[in-house]
């Protein structure tokens, strides 16, 4: 079976509210909201959607 999600870690992408060149650290399924969540190596502390970050 196909994953769904876009990213995968160790992936660079662009966050876009910063135009940061970012690398994702880990990828979680949010079931209640079915969608994915990020965490990026650079902003450990904060999770983005993919709806924030675009492939490079």
């Amino acid at each position: 079976m196909k994953s769904k999600k876009k990213f995968v870690v160790d992936e660079k992408v662009l966050l876009v509210a910063t135009g940061e060149t970012v690398t994702i650290s880990n990828c979680s399924f949010v079931a209640n909201m079915k969608r994915y969540s990020y965490t990026l190596k650079e902003h450990p502390n904060t999770f983005y959607f993919e709806e924030e970050l675009k492939p490079i």
